[in-house]
């Protein structure tokens, strides 16, 4: 084989392609696309607000019939209706005991055993468990060897998050990062992603031990909201909140399924697990479809 046929044959012309289209994701200015978008989809004239969403639900096949709110232009504006609640019992919580539930719609991008430090991001990619949780080996430390999963919120998905155990608040972390986009696609391609993107992490005390719940932000994300703090990001700096009750009246506590975020634009969850103490559900594997609510993983017997 000589070289010339060697340079044009399809592997190599299919990995150059690749990485082309993956470098509008460095050179794009992030901030100041998604500060538009933020704006923009808050607009509440009519004639602009209807024709976003229309569009959106004509390109997305967005299935309105489980909306709180079915008729669209009811919404005030675009993130109104991009934030949408569903209506009461289109997605029952796993109920059992020693369940664990889905904190979202979507598709699961990856899940498996923290190893040496080492989330799994993509196939042959892995990113850094200090990096992800901001760089403090304490916090780290506390899910060393632990389990993750990480899901995917497509456009069409709905986008709040919930509890997947019941817990307290313990600590709150915002990390400031990059903005890439969080499609497959760049998942594949953009070394350390999830630990390099803004990102909002949040670790809950629960009865097997700390649970993290990471809102990872994403090119277009106009900001991350939990149902205690309201709007948090796009910040140049990290900044970090502890939550110690003096009373049990002053716990931020959530039952299983409870809404505790929202993305404004979509974007990817990551949560972590103590060791040994959950095994996911058969049915999850790379890519399937998941939706809020339904098992995740169950409780694991302690042994004695």
């Amino acid at each position: 084989m000589n070289n010339n046929h060697r340079a044009n044959s399809p592997g190599r012309k299919g990995s150059w392609l690749s990485k082309l289209a993956l470098l509008d994701q460095y050179l794009l200015p992030h901030y100041l696309l998604t500060r538009c978008m933020y704006r923009l989809t808050r607009v509440r004239a009519p004639w602009f607000k209807d024709r976003q969403i229309q569009w959106f639900i004509r390109r997305y096949q967005v299935d309105m019939s489980i909306a709180a709110q079915e008729n669209p232009f009811a919404y005030p504006d675009f993130n109104s209706f991009f934030t949408r609640a569903l209506k009461p019992g289109v997605r029952p919580i796993a109920g059992a005991s020693d369940a664990v539930a889905c904190p979202a719609d979507g598709a699961i991008s990856q899940l498996g055993d923290v190893e040496d430090g080492r989330l799994l991001q993509a196939k042959g990619h892995y990113f850094d468990l200090l990096s992800l949780l901001g760089g403090s080996q304490a916090r780290a430390q506390s899910f060393q060897n632990s389990r993750f999963v990480t899901i995917y919120l497509s456009p069409r998905d709905y986008h709040r998050v919930h509890m997947p155990l019941g817990g307290q608040l313990r600590e709150m972390v915002y990390i400031s990062g990059r903005l890439f986009s969080v499609s497959p696609s760049t998942t594949q391609g953009i070394p350390g992603l999830f630990a390099r993107n803004e990102r909002l992490v949040t670790i809950f005390d629960t009865a097997i031990g700390p649970m993290a719940v990471i809102l990872v932000g994403a090119m277009l994300v106009a900001g991350i909201e939990t149902v205690w703090s309201g709007l948090v990001g796009h910040s140049d700096k990290p900044r970090e909140w502890t939550y110690v009750a003096a009373n049990k009246e002053q716990e931020i506590a959530f039952e299983r399924g409870a809404e505790m975020g929202r993305f404004n634009t979509g974007s990817t969850v990551i949560l972590l697990f103590p060791p040994t103490q959950i095994e996911f559900a058969p049915a999850l594997t790379q890519n399937a479809p998941v939706k809020m609510g339904e098992l995740l993983a169950t409780i694991s017997p302690v042994e004695r």
